[in-house]
């Protein structure tokens, strides 16, 4: 697989001009592999890109993602769950849900992919310093948050309260678990509030879908962010209750990412209107969502 992989960067696409084409991705061996859901659903793989100058000046924002390929099956656009305040392997959590997710699970660590990157717009860091932020998760959608939260946490003079409402559909299913009850509960100016839909033995916790469940933890919109991202419908029906709770469309930013194809803006499959998810997204405050065709 690393030699296909390798002939294929070394070929540039069949660019002839001397140029690296930007849809040629770069070998990248996983470095480890973390099962974060107890079904095996949802895989957090850790890698690093081979050519060390190239893995070096990987530079990206939180709620950026990357195309991650495996040779003659295909290629994924995955949110970043990994930080830029931390140096070391890129993290991608993938859920297994097609082809190409379904043969990267069936990858073990010392396995090589491509890796192309990094794309969209990622969080509006500098619109968010000195307010509170209230993070809403469900599912797999934790994966481009933890980048945020992470950051905002490493940065946690920039920022100021932090609150983090997820849910799953069993604990099982909650993605990031250390993080969830161990690291961010000890966070400073940080709370943590998980829900699942469905409860079972040994959970005590709250039980409910998170749209309601972000009424019941109460978040104040007085100088505050609501970043929300999840499954379509979760994001659907989390909306009315944020508007209800007094924020602004201004105040609720989401990320579409499902929606992002090449990357690159050469296929067209992410437009909404005259906007491209992956070249002007898929970060998007309900205020810009609003402008533009209800295709969302």
């Amino acid at each position: 697989m690393m030699a296909a992989v390798k002939a294929a960067s070394e070929a540039g696409g069949g660019c002839r001009c001397g140029e690296r084409s930007p849809l040629v991705p770069h070998v990248a061996r996983i470095d480890r592999i973390v099962d974060e859901t107890t079904s095996g659903s949802v895989r957090n793989f850790h890698v690093t890109i081979q050519d060390a100058a190239v893995h070096g000046g990987f530079s990206y924002i939180p709620g950026q993602c990357g195309m991650i390929s495996v040779v003659g099956v295909g290629e994924s656009m995955i949110a970043l769950a990994s930080t830029p305040t931390r140096p070391g392997p890129l993290e991608f959590a993938v859920k297994a849900a097609g082809r190409n997710t379904n043969a990267l699970h069936e990858l073990r660590a010392g396995d090589m992919v491509g890796v192309r990157g990094p794309y969209g717009n990622g969080f509006p860091l500098q619109d968010m310093k000195g307010k509170d932020l209230v993070f809403v998760g469900g599912g797999i959608g934790m994966s481009g948050l933890r980048s945020l939260i992470n950051y905002c946490l490493d940065s946690r003079d920039d920022f100021g309260r932090v609150q983090i409402i997820y849910g799953a559909r069993t604990r099982g299913e909650l993605c990031f678990k250390e993080d969830l009850f161990e690291v961010w509960p000890k966070a400073p100016n940080a709370g943590v509030h998980v829900t699942v839909d469905v409860g079972e033995e040994g959970w005590d916790g709250p039980v409910g879908f998170v749209p309601p469940f972000v009424e019941q933890v109460n978040p104040s919109p007085q100088g505050s962010v609501a970043i929300v991202c999840g499954p379509p419908i979760m994001i659907k029906l989390t909306l009315p209750y944020l508007q209800k709770l007094g924020f602004s469309d201004e105040q609720i930013v989401m990320t579409l990412e499902l929606k992002m194809q090449c990357g690159i803006g050469k296929c067209g499959r992410c437009n909404i209107g005259h906007k491209y998810v992956c070249l002007d997204g898929p970060v998007f405050t309900l205020a810009e969502l609003k402008q533009l065709p209800d295709e969302y």
